[in-house]
């Protein structure tokens, strides 16, 4: 099976060189044909891992070209003997236009760019594809739901994933995993409503050897095998990266999992694109120890009145004869209490000295992704009656700096 990595962030090179390193093929997804050019031409088609000072190559990667003139919905494979000067008019041969559909789509683009790009990449993208999700932020499925796979018939395999790994670039395709963190990821519910974790309700077995089993997802030479069988290989792709912490956790665990990494970067990116600092020089203060504080408790907050609403939902939906006494209920996450979600803002935020991608995106003039971070915090308490007039205001900062070129201010 060929994966496609859409979004060649340190992340997306990282996962795209493991899997490939698993003798797994793999091709990279670029925006233009100048940058497919540019990229291939500098790393001489390789990817670089570097850790602890090591550095590990790995090669036989294919390039596809997302647009190309006036053709979408394709993908533009690279012809890397084409010299740079002949990648602006070059009109690519049939056998270079691939309209095969893709089978598995890991995506590690930024959020702002999510939408525009899978909704290009559409025509290749049916029922039996599937589509991984490992992005900063939240809402970026919902609004893909939303506004490109709307029929959930013939929507892909969904996947989605929270990491911790810090990684950034020393040059073309050259990665430093600078620290070891876990990416989680679980899959979203099935449509057809077959069930991915059934082997965690096995009441033959106690608790703590029940364990997700890809025979969940559908065993081979089942009828509709063909239909999932792209959701069973990207899962044991996925959890085979030891080397960045990949595992497959239930869907509950991972939606914790994003919510304090939402938490996190809710914190990290706007203050550090304001203050134009390095994110280990925040939280060592009285005024960026009260933000913290206070956005930490309308996060907290809003998670609690969306767990409520959903405990309602359910219960709202369930049979009038049902004993509600007696059906297990989702409880507020320890986790994500205000005073945990403080704790865990700030080992993270000492740990890593690297620099926020919202600064990144101010610095270059670019669109920042503060809608799906703080945006996404304040969206959610209008929804369920939370006041978040601390997340609000950063969202309004951001805009503003955004607003103002860098080199405008005295």
């Amino acid at each position: 099976m060929r994966f496609h990595v859409l979004g060649l962030s340190p992340l997306g090179v990282l996962i795209a060189y493991h899997l490939r390193a698993s003798s797994r093929s793999v091709t990279l997804v670029h925006k233009s044909y100048r940058n497919a050019w540019a990229s291939h031409n500098r790393s001489r088609g390789e990817i670089s891992v570097e850790t602890g000072g090591v550095i590990q190559r790995c090669g036989g990667f294919q390039s596809e070209v997302l647009e190309k003139g006036e053709i979408s919905g394709v993908g533009i494979a690279f012809n890397p003997n084409l010299t740079r000067d002949q990648t602006p008019n070059y009109v690519p041969l049939a056998e270079d236009i691939h309209t095969c559909p893709i089978e598995s789509l890991v995506v590690t683009s930024k959020p702002t760019h999510t939408l525009n790009a899978l909704s290009n990449m559409l025509p290749r993208l049916n029922a039996s594809s599937t589509v991984v999700l490992l992005q900063d932020g939240m809402g970026i499925f919902e609004e893909l739901v939303q506004k490109v796979f709307r029929n959930p018939e013939t929507r892909p395999n969904f996947i989605l994933a929270s990491n911790s790994n810090g990684a950034w670039f020393k040059g073309t395709l050259h990665v430093v995993h600078a620290a070891l963190g876990a990416i989680d990821f679980g899959i979203i519910p099935d449509p057809r409503r077959r069930d991915f974790e059934a082997s965690l309700a096995d009441e033959s077995k106690p608790k703590y050897e029940r364990q997700l089993n890809l025979d969940d997802i559908m065993r081979p030479g089942n009828p509709s095998y063909n239909r999932y069988r792209s959701l069973r290989e990207t899962v044991a792709a996925l959890s085979s990266i030891d080397a960045l912490g990949s595992k497959w956790r239930p869907m509950a665990d991972v939606q914790i999992a994003m919510r304090k990494k939402l938490v996190i970067s809710a914190l990290v990116d706007p203050l550090t694109a304001l203050l134009g600092c390095r994110n280990g020089a925040l939280f060592r203060d009285r005024g960026s120890e009260g933000i913290l504080r206070n956005v930490c408790k309308e996060a907290s907050e809003v998670f609690r009145a969306q767990l409520e609403y959903e405990t309602r939902s359910y219960l709202d939906s369930l049979a009038p004869n049902t004993d509600r006494n007696q059906v297990p209920l989702v409880r507020m996450p320890p986790e994500l209490e205000a005073e945990n979600l403080m704790d865990e803002v700030r080992r993270i935020s000492r740990r890593q000295g690297n620099i926020s991608s919202t600064l990144t995106d101010i610095k270059h003039g670019r669109k920042t992704e503060i809608q799906y971070l703080n945006g996404y915090l304040v969206d959610l308490g209008k929804k369920y009656g939370v006041p978040t007039p601390v997340n609000a205001t950063l969202c309004d900062m951001i805009h503003m700096r955004s607003a103002v070129p860098l080199d405008q201010r005295l």
